[in-house]
């Protein structure tokens, strides 16, 4: 069976938003890529290693949004670009930002991609590709399956920034892998490679990156095989044990940036 085409448009919500057809690549914040009722979304800002700016934040929220609402897509996959899954909040923005010289809008990039996140009716795989820092780790919280290439790693960086932990990750980290393990890595910020991250059951998977996205799309392919109705289901009763949990959590580590003296805090 052929591949089907690649949409080539969304909604007018985002019309700056670049997709690609399965063929080539026209570059952008986030690759599209829809095959077989299986969406790819791929973070591409290579330069910056999938560092999140306002763009990529609300980019990743839209088409979130987008796949949610569309009826033939099935499962969404995100994956990065280059030598990283992402590196996190994009520092260089964040200066800007707090110079009051960051763009038109301001911060409200890290809210719009978490409540897509919190509630999203699809199943949604992740394909660790490389490194995951900050917000690229505590991301992978919220997809239902993470699979990791060998090569990558993950590290939550916040006590030595100085900072609380995010998305979340306060209460969704120590659900997934204890609350020893969890007290470890956000206590001591550091990294975990990909095997240990199947070890710690922070990913279902680990292998080599050539094989890392035949590896989701089977997985995805899988998935999307069986009644989309059902599976929906299925997701909509494991997210209403979770999705009030990680907001209210979200709630708390907001105030402590704020009792860490980080302004409003973390609405970026």
């Amino acid at each position: 069976m052929q591949p089907r085409p690649t949409r080539t448009r969304l909604s007018d919500r985002r019309a700056d938003t670049n997709t690609t057809n399965g063929a080539g690549h026209a570059g952008g914040v986030i690759h599209v890529d829809d095959r077989d009722h299986v969406r790819t979304l791929t973070l591409d800002r290579p330069e910056a290693r999938n560092a999140f700016d306002q763009q990529q934040y609300h980019d990743l929220a839209t088409w979130l949004a987008a796949s949610a609402d569309d009826s033939d897509i099935h499962v969404v996959v995100v994956t990065g670009t280059g030598p990283s899954f992402s590196a996190g909040q994009d520092l260089k923005e964040m200066a800007l930002l707090a110079a009051g010289q960051g763009p038109v809008g301001g911060a409200t990039g890290f809210p719009a991609l978490l409540q897509q996140l919190e509630s999203f009716g699809k199943p949604l795989i992740a394909a660790v590709n490389g490194s995951a820092t900050g917000i690229g780790a505590t991301i992978l919280l919220h997809c239902d399956i993470v699979i990791i290439a060998e090569t990558a790693r993950l590290r939550m960086p916040f006590a030595e920034l100085g900072v609380p932990p995010e998305a979340g990750s306060s209460v969704l980290l120590p659900a997934a892998i204890g609350w020893q393990r969890a007290a470890e890595l956000l206590f001591t910020a550091r990294w975990v490679a990909g095997p240990e991250a199947v070890d710690l059951g922070m990913a279902l998977r680990c292998v080599p990156l050539d094989d890392l996205a035949a590896t989701a799309a089977a997985l995805a392919a899988d998935i999307s095989r069986h009644s989309p109705a059902a599976v929906q289901v299925s997701k909509r009763l494991m997210l209403a044990g979770r999705a009030d949990v990680s907001a209210r959590a979200r709630e708390r580590e907001n105030l402590g940036f704020v009792e860490l003296g980080f302004g409003g805090g973390r609405s970026d």
